[in-house]
Order: structure tokens, then sequence, then C-alpha cells
């Protein structure tokens, strides 16, 4: 392994079969504030990957389970080698927004909440779970979104911390990123 995550996750993937048609899916997982997007960010530099961010398929604050099982019409499709779709969650509009479609591709990368959902282990090439001291997570978090996360923050890491018990989702991971 080398010093860079995003490196040793694009390295398992291409190791492996493709899995999702023709092409790749690596997925990011970890509770918020843990650096997912930013690892997602980087594999794309590296890659020119598409990236799914799983924020726009959440139905709100406490739509974990929806945008987990919107993956489905994300995943199903690209198997096929037919474009995927979901539905955008507007958060300001507090509503379900315009459909949004994802091409295949050789390399497909969805990072968030649920995206390493045991469900779709048969769809994915890789999976990475990234974490950080939950003062550090929280502090990211808050920071990033301001005053619209705080007051959810402790129903949202109540979820999160019930899916990833029961998905076991860091005991799957193929590399654990550790930030903060």
């Amino acid at each position: 392994m080398t010093d860079s995550p995003s490196a040793d996750l694009l390295m398992i993937a291409m190791s492996r079969p493709a899995t999702l048609g023709p092409g790749r899916l690596i997925c990011v997982d970890g509770p918020a504030g843990s650096g997912k997007t930013t690892l997602a960010t980087a594999l794309a530099d590296m890659t020119q990957a598409q990236v799914v961010h799983m924020d726009d398929l959440y139905a709100g604050w406490e739509g974990l389970a929806e945008g987990i099982a919107q993956l489905e019409t994300v995943l199903l499709p690209l198997v096929e080698g037919a474009p995927g779709s979901y539905r955008r969650y507007d958060w300001h509009a507090h509503e379900l927004a315009e459909t949004v479609l994802v091409p295949p591709s050789p390399l497909l990368v969805i990072e968030g909440v649920g995206s390493g959902a045991a469900a779709y282990d048969g769809f994915r090439t890789a999976l990475a779970w990234v974490d950080a001291p939950e003062e550090e997570r929280r502090r990211r978090g808050v920071g990033r979104d301001g005053d619209t996360f705080a007051p959810h923050w402790d129903a949202w890491a109540a979820a999160e911390t019930e899916h990833f018990a029961r998905d076991q989702t860091a005991a799957r991971a193929d590399i654990i990123v550790a930030t903060g």
C-alpha cells in the first residue's frame, strides 16, 4: 500500500473484475464529517470518474433509508449497460427535484453514508470506510453545513450508527481511512 488512500483504493478496484456492467464501482462510506467527499474528490481527480453524492439521494434529514433504496435505480440499469438515474433531493425546497441520469462509465464513485450498503455488495468493486473522532466529525459537519445541520446532528448520527451496526459496513471495507 502507498501513503495515498485514493491511490490504494483505486489499485484495489482496478485489480478486480468489473462489477457494474463493463465498469467498476467504488463506494466511500463512513459517518458524517469523516472525510468521504474529500476521498471521492481525490479519486475523481485521479481518474475522471463520475461521482454520485448520497446527499443528493436522501429524502431529507430522516431520509437515509430512502437514499439507500434509490441506489437500486442507479445501479441496476448500469449493470445492463444503460444509464441509471435518481431523483435529486432539493434541501432548500425540502422535496424531490429533477431526475439525474448516471451514464455508464469505466469507474463510478458513490460517496456518502449508506453508499456501502450490504444490499448492493454484488455491484461494488471496492469499499472504503472513512472515519474520524466524533468531535472532529461534528466540527467538520456543522462547519460545512452551518446551522442547517446542527439541529439534526444527533438524530442523523443515531440513524447512521444504527445502519452501520446492522450492515457491518466498516467490517466489510477493503480499506479503512482514518482522518482527523
